[in-house]
C-alpha cells in the first residue's frame, strides 16, 4: 500500500489544488453542484436509490462525492443503508478535508460526521463508507465488490491518464453489475472508448458549468 498523502495548494483560500496533478479537487464555480449534475444525474440518482445500493468511485479527494451522494440518500429518504466505496491513491490529510468542506454549509453536518471519524473507512448509521488507499489499478483488481454506481472521479485525463486507461475502464466494468452505470465529468474520447470497449454503451451529456459535455456509461 502507498504511503502517500496528498499535495496541495489554496486557490482563493478555499479551493485544494493537487501540486501533483495541477489540478483543482472541485469545480471553482460550485463543486457541490457539479457533483449533483455529474454525478447524481449521470448515473440517475436518487431515483435508483435502495436499500445496500452501492456507489464505487475512483478518487475519494475531500470527500464531497460521498457526502452529495450520503445527503441525496437522505434527503429521499430511502429505508436502509447506502454503501459507498472509494479508492484514493494520494489520501487528504483530514485537517485539509476539513478546510476544503467548510465551503459547503449545506452538507456541514454530515461533513463534520467525516472529520470526526477521521475522514476514512467508517460506519454511519445510514451509510457505510470504505476507502481504499493505493493505486486504483493494483487495489481494484483484488477487490471482490461490485457497483451499482461508478464515480469516475480522478484528475484530469491530460494530467493524470493513468487513473484513466483501457484495462482499468475494463476492470470497472468487471466490477458493475447489470445494466449498472459510471459517471464522469470529462468527455475525452479516450475515455469514453475505454468505457465502450470495456463493455458499456456510451453517450455524451451536457457537463457542468464552463465544461460543454460530460460522459455517462450503462453496462451492457
Amino acid at each position: 500500500m502507498q504511503d502517500q498523502r496528498a499535495e496541495l495548494e489554496w486557490r482563493d483560500g478555499a479551493v485544494p489544488v493537487s501540486t501533483r496533478f495541477d489540478d483543482p479537487y472541485f469545480s471553482l464555480d460550485n463543486g457541490l453542484a457539479e457533483t449533483r449534475h455529474v454525478f447524481l444525474g449521470g448515473n440517475d440518482l436518487p431515483a435508483r436509490f435502495r436499500d445496500g445500493f452501492h456507489v464505487v468511485e475512483l478518487g475519494f479527494g475531500t470527500g464531497l462525492n460521498f457526502l452529495t451522494a450520503w445527503a441525496a440518500w437522505r434527503a429521499a429518504g430511502v429505508e436502509g443503508r447506502l454503501h459507498f466505496t472509494s479508492f484514493e491513491a494520494f489520501p487528504m490529510e483530514v485537517g485539509a478535508m476539513e478546510k476544503a468542506l467548510a465551503a459547503f454549509p449545506e452538507v456541514a453536518g454530515l461533513a463534520a460526521q467525516l472529520v470526526a471519524a477521521g475522514g476514512g473507512s467508517t460506519e454511519f448509521e445510514d451509510a457505510m463508507l470504505t476507502v481504499i488507499e493505493g493505486d486504483a489499478r493494483e487495489t481494484l483488481p483484488k477487490w471482490d465488490g461490485k457497483a451499482d454506481a461508478w464515480f469516475l472521479d480522478g484528475f484530469s485525463p491530460a494530467k493524470n491518464p493513468e487513473l484513466w486507461g483501457a484495462d482499468l475502464m475494463a476492470e470497472v466494468a468487471r466490477h458493475t453489475v447489470p445494466a449498472g452505470t459510471a459517471a464522469t465529468y470529462t468527455a475525452a474520447g479516450f475515455v469514453r472508448r475505454g468505457l465502450e470497449e470495456a463493455g458499456f454503451t456510451v453517450t455524451r451529456a451536457p457537463g457542468f458549468g464552463r465544461k460543454r459535455h460530460m460522459t455517462r456509461a450503462v453496462l451492457g
